[in-house]
């Protein structure tokens, strides 16, 4: 079945919140804290946290012009598909269907859990239950519709942004903390190198959004548009938001605190501020759970339709009355309760930072593959400032592949060896297909 079939309902607003949902998760509310033991003073994290996003940023503005070329539902993994060969993109398709994405939607899930227990005690179980029923809802509503997932996905985000904006709106202007006066510690290339690779880690998930491809109208133009508006938006965000959490609290508090953000609130807002934080931290959590549920199921989805997968005409399958990637979603969410059951997710994601930041380095290096493949078209986007746009985003890939392997060679390699276990999947794929075409 063409991906044809699939219902063109994902508006720009909507694809605006997946980019800004999936960027903007807890870690916004935690990482002031590890961001600036490593950048030594406020001035040098507000420096990192922007370093951060321009980086980003121009790994974004670079992938955009891969997207807009190759609008086509699937998003990194169709870029290496077609930009380096089929085992790059299936290999990487591989690990974001049976591992990364439902890995990630059940961290997700058991993160809402936990954070509902500020709320309601629970132990263990309770909350692998309430976390299994909030999956079970977000599933429910992307099946029934992406327009349900879409319009979940755009509260969500608006819904995580009013403790944000409300933090940032009084903090700004609040005389609670000294700010950056009498702050006097070193700050070493080192130490602000790791501040920069925390940002890089809140700044991730951006690029979910180009597995929507298919259900977006006229994605070539959408694209580029909603990723860089949105992580120009996040950028903005991240930094206003800490400068406010140094106008509130005092510098040694919080290189004390594992909760700055709640902190801050309290602070502000008195002993109801936790509770807001708290609120707005599981719904900022709901919104990257819909998210990456939404855009996980994408990728199998596609893969199937073009036999890439065992029982790819199961997973490529369009549901006929709710034209919705029904099956794909299934799997992902089956996958998603054996780890969530398991207590597996953490560790599977761990395993796998360094070879998905392999495969994403490789998607903004592609742009420069794109060019000599991909003749120029009058009105299709460009990435600005080429080739310096993409040689930045690049950079900042190896810097992080270079962290990652330098910090835990053993766990890199297991994360290769992993990947690699489904080359004998894709060569017997690729057999299955010729024979059946002789």
């Amino acid at each position: 079945m063409s991906d044809s079939s699939l219902k063109k309902s994902v508006t720009f607003v909507e694809a605006l919140a997946i980019v800004v949902g999936m960027i903007i998760g807890s870690g916004i509310f935690l990482k002031p804290t590890i961001v600036l033991s490593h950048a030594g003073t406020p001035t040098m994290s507000l420096l990192a946290w922007t370093v951060g996003g321009i980086i980003t940023l121009a790994s974004a503005l670079s992938v955009s012009e891969i997207a807009a070329a190759i609008p086509k539902p699937g998003g990194l993994y169709v870029y290496l598909e077609e930009l380096y060969g089929g085992v790059f993109g299936f290999l990487l398709g591989w690990v974001q269907t049976i591992i990364s994405y439902p890995a990630s939607v059940a961290a997700l899930a058991i993160a809402f859990a936990t954070y509902s227990g500020y709320f309601l005690p629970m132990n263990g179980w309770q909350q692998k239950l309430l976390a299994l029923g909030i999956l079970a809802f977000i599933l429910a509503m992307n099946v029934l519709s992406t327009k349900y997932g879409g319009v979940i996905q755009t509260a969500a985000t608006v819904g995580k942004l009013i403790p944000i904006i409300g933090i940032i709106a009084f903090g700004l202007f609040s005389n609670l903390a000294p700010g950056f006066s009498g702050v006097s510690a070193s700050v070493s290339p080192a130490g602000f190198g790791v501040a920069i690779l925390g940002t890089l880690w809140a700044y991730d998930g951006w690029i979910g959004v180009t597995n929507m491809a298919g259900e977006m109208k006229n994605p070539s133009k959408t694209l580029p548009k909603v990723i860089t508006f949105g992580v120009l938006f996040v950028i903005v965000v991240y930094v206003l938001f800490n400068l406010a959490i140094f106008q509130v609290l005092p510098y040694e508090t919080i290189l004390a605190s594992k909760t700055p953000g709640a902190d801050a609130a309290e602070a502000l807002f008195g002993s109801g501020g936790a509770a807001f934080i708290t609120a707005g931290i599981m719904i900022s959590v709901l919104g990257a759970l819909n998210g990456y549920l939404m855009t996980a199921a994408r990728v199998p989805q596609a893969m199937g339709q073009e036999g890439k997968l065992p029982f790819g005409r199961v997973l490529g399958g369009i549901h006929p009355r709710f034209k919705t990637p029904t099956n794909a979603l299934l799997l992902q969410a089956v996958l998603a309760v054996l780890y969530i059951l398991s207590g597996s997710f953490n560790t599977l994601t761990d395993l796998l930072v360094f070879v998905l930041w392999i495969f994403f380095t490789m998607g903004v290096f592609g742009v420069f593959l794109l060019r000599r493949k991909y003749p120029k078209e009058d009105g299709r986007y460009r990435v600005p400032l080429y080739p310096l746009t993409p040689l930045v985003g690049v950079v900042g890939g190896v810097y992080i592949l270079y962290s990652t392997i330098a910090g835990d060679p053993v766990r890199s390699l297991i994360g290769i060896g992993i990947t690699l276990i489904g080359l004998p999947v894709y060569y017997g794929m690729k057999k299955q297909a010729s024979q059946s075409g002789d």
